[in-house]
């Protein structure tokens, strides 16, 4: 599901539904991109460091601000990037075992909207083995979903260079704390929308009755 500033059309849908799944943590059916459950057993070992960040994009728009920090980080940080936007499209597989080899992720999201974290987050980084540079909602609504020490948010510095610092300088002791949760929890994936109607099921004997949402498209831009 995209966020607020790729959706349209909401605003005829007045008084049609009584319910909303999505990504949103105040979703009657919350279903995210992605989620930390309990691992059983040691985690797998970390694919070896090659490189500080990397970064895939498939739509390179200069008026977004993912596009505008990367540039303001690109002269202060090696950030290799990838993604058909660059005319270097990875296939799901490789995108996990070229990401692996970095340091760093940059998880830009799109657009910036509330609890939109996607599998930029989940599957690009975490899943991949590195640690995600958020850019986002804020950081409450990260660690709603994530222990604090997983990842960096862009919002705790004051300048992109500030940013670029931080990364380059990071130790291998300071860096080793941020796959801390791997101990304890693994990544799972929502990216099959079978498993997101099957939640329907799930939260139905909860789900209020008579309930009509009769602004939609308020409701998901607030």
């Amino acid at each position: 599901m995209e966020s607020p500033s790729h959706t349209r059309g909401l605003g005829r849908l007045r008084g049609v539904f009584n319910w909303v799944l999505s990504y949103r943590r105040d979703s009657d059916i919350f279903v995210p991109y992605g989620r930390l459950e309990p691992r059983e057993g040691p985690p797998p070992p970390l694919p070896a460091k090659r490189g500080v960040a990397a970064w895939v994009i498939s739509n390179f728009q200069k008026r977004q601000r993912r596009v505008q920090l990367y540039r303001q980080l690109a002269p202060h940080l090696q950030v290799d990037v990838f993604g058909r936007a660059v005319g270097q499209p990875l296939c799901a597989d490789c995108l996990l075992r070229a990401v692996g080899r970095y340091r760093f992720y940059l998880s830009f999201e799109n657009s910036e909207h509330r609890d939109y974290i996607t599998e930029k987050f989940w599957r690009n980084a975490l899943s991949a083995g590195a640690v995600p540079v958020v850019l986002g909602p804020p950081r409450a609504a990260y660690e709603a979903v994530a222990p604090p020490d997983a990842f960096v948010h862009v919002d705790d510095f004051g300048s992109a260079r500030e940013l670029a610092a931080f990364l380059a300088g990071m130790n291998e002791s300071c860096y080793r704390r941020y796959f801390a949760w791997r101990d304890r929890f693994r990544v799972r994936l929502f990216s099959d929308w079978r498993e997101r109607f099957c939640a329907i099921c799930a939260r139905f004997p909860q789900l209020p009755r008579g309930q009509v949402y009769q602004d939609l498209e308020g409701w998901f831009q607030a």
